[in-house]
Parts: structure tokens; C-alpha cells; sequence
């Protein structure tokens, strides 16, 4: 065949296989996307993805010259560098659950003042913007953000849409799309709808907090079940023999089998330990 020909195959073979690379799949923007829904849940919706990743990267070198500084292993630092580079995924994972549950705990208080502001005569945009500084603390940002966006604009919809991305809640999701239905289609029974929705979020939060208390030990013993080994290598490290033997081949082959069996051990505690989440199926 002529060389011509072949280099013609070469190059169209590299280009589809960049062009695939390229061109991200449905599963990968799934991820992109729960990547970028964890940021903005966690409050860290400025923060852009790959600067995260240099966070994780940076983490990750650090923390192997460190060790490897005091420890002279690279085998053992190479483990614990792997471990460092995810802790700031942990953190991100971490200011999610809490601020999830922060503003599960004030989503009904807020809810009251919206009802409360609806039935003193104020129209919906007034009621919204009256929750900056009537309503909870940890909301108040984001409603003064959707009461600037109103007086700015007057577009109720586009102020909502802004109000649903600064809140990246749930629960906000609901209450938004609540109130652009309500505003639609009259609203009459906007009081009534509010008050249903207050009691049934404090429900959920009495009986969700109530599971909470029973397995906090659970998910606390797991995760210093998984810990402790790690620390204790640390310890080790310390000393001239334990590093000896873990930079030889079964020594990484030990360390290879523990950080896989942590790993699913405590993917499989949680996942049998954790509640039901709520989805954002209202974006």
C-alpha cells in the first residue's frame, strides 16, 4: 500500500481518537455536572473546577515531600500523598452536608416569614425581598441578592432563576418553583401551600435529626476505623526498619491491599449508614 495512504489512515486515526478525548460523553457531563452541583451546594460556587484540581494537585505534592522528607520512602509517601490529595474533596463533601443542614434546619422559619409577609398585604416580589432582612441568617445573602436583582431588572422570573442558582438548595428549588406557579397562575392559595410545605419540612427535619442522633456513633467509628491505620503509618515512618520494610515489594503490596479494603469498607459503611438525600430535580 502507498506510504501516502498509510500515513492518511495514521492521521485520521489520531484525530478521531483526540476528537473522542475531546468531545466529552453524556456520562462524562454527568459528572461535570454533580461536580460542579457539590461546589455550588458547599458554597464554593466561585471557585472553578480546575483550580480545584491544582488545590488537589498542590495538596498531593506537598504533602509527598513532607513525608518523604522525614520518612525518606517513597513508597510510603506516595500512599499518604494519594490520601492528602483527597482531603480536599473530603472538605468540599463535608460544607456540603453542613450547609445542607443548615439551611434545612431554617428553610420552615423562612417559609413563616414568607406567609407571614403574603398575608400582611405585600406582594410576592416585596415578600421575597423583605426575607433579607426579616428572614434567617444563613438566607439573608441570597434574598438581598434577589431583592437588588428585582429593583435592577423588575423581571420576577429572571430574578427567581438567580435566586434558585445563589441558594443551590433542594428545598430552594421547591419554595422557587412554588412561588413562579403561585405568581403564573394567581396564587390564591399561595398561604395555604406555604403553610403545608412548613409543616411537612419540619417533620421531615424532627424525624431526619432523630435518625441523625442514632447513627452518628456508626459513621464516626467508621471513619476512624479507617483513619487510624493510616496515621499509624505515619507514626512508623518515623523509624528506619518500618521504612525498610515497606519499601520493599510486599511491603507495597500490603499497603496496595489496605488502601483498597479501606477504601471499600468505608464506601460500603456509608452507603449502608446514609439517609436518603434529596435531589435537585427543580434546576
Amino acid at each position: 500500500m502507498n506510504p501516502l495512504v498509510y500515513g492518511l489512515l495514521l492521521a485520521i486515526g489520531w484525530s478521531l481518537i483526540l476528537w473522542s478525548a475531546a468531545t466529552p460523553n453524556a456520562t462524562a457531563r454527568r459528572r461535570a455536572r454533580r461536580f460542579e452541583d457539590a461546589l455550588a451546594e458547599a458554597g464554593l460556587a466561585d471557585v472553578q473546577p480546575y483550580r480545584f484540581v491544582l488545590v488537589c494537585l498542590g495538596s498531593l505534592s506537598v504533602t509527598w515531600l513532607l513525608v518523604l522528607g522525614f520518612s525518606s520512602s517513597t513508597v510510603i509517601a506516595s500512599f499518604l500523598a494519594l490520601i492528602a490529595a483527597m482531603a480536599p474533596w473530603a472538605i468540599v463533601k463535608y460544607r456540603q452536608r453542613k450547609r445542607r443542614d443548615e439551611l434545612r434546619a431554617v428553610w420552615p422559619d423562612a417559609i413563616d416569614h414568607l406567609s407571614s409577609g403574603i398575608r400582611a398585604g405585600l406582594s410576592l416580589p416585596e415578600a421575597l425581598a423583605q426575607l433579607a432582612v426579616t428572614g434567617p441568617t444563613a438566607l439573608q445573602p441570597a434574598f438581598q441578592q434577589f431583592a437588588d436583582d428585582y429593583r435592577v431588572s423588575g423581571r420576577f422570573e429572571e430574578s427567581l432563576d438567580r435566586l434558585k442558582q445563589l441558594l443551590a438548595d433542594p428545598v430552594g428549588d421547591r419554595v422557587v418553583e412554588s412561588l413562579r406557579i403561585a405568581r403564573e397562575v394567581g396564587g390564591q392559595d399561595l398561604g395555604r401551600l406555604l403553610r403545608s410545605l412548613s409543616g411537612f419540612l419540619r417533620d421531615d427535619l424532627r424525624t431526619r435529626g432523630e435518625l441523625e442522633s442514632r447513627q452518628s456513633w456508626t459513621v464516626n467509628a467508621a471513619r476512624l476505623a479507617v483513619a487510624a491505620p493510616w496515621v499509624l503509618l505515619l507514626l512508623l515512618s518515623l523509624r528506619p526498619e518500618a521504612v525498610t520494610a515497606y519499601d520493599s515489594g510486599a511491603g507495597m503490596a500490603v499497603l496496595a491491599i489496605g488502601a483498597a479494603v479501606s477504601f471499600v469498607a468505608y464506601r460500603l459503611m456509608m452507603r449502608l449508614g446514609r439517609l436518603p438525600v434529596e435531589a435537585r430535580v427543580l434546576r
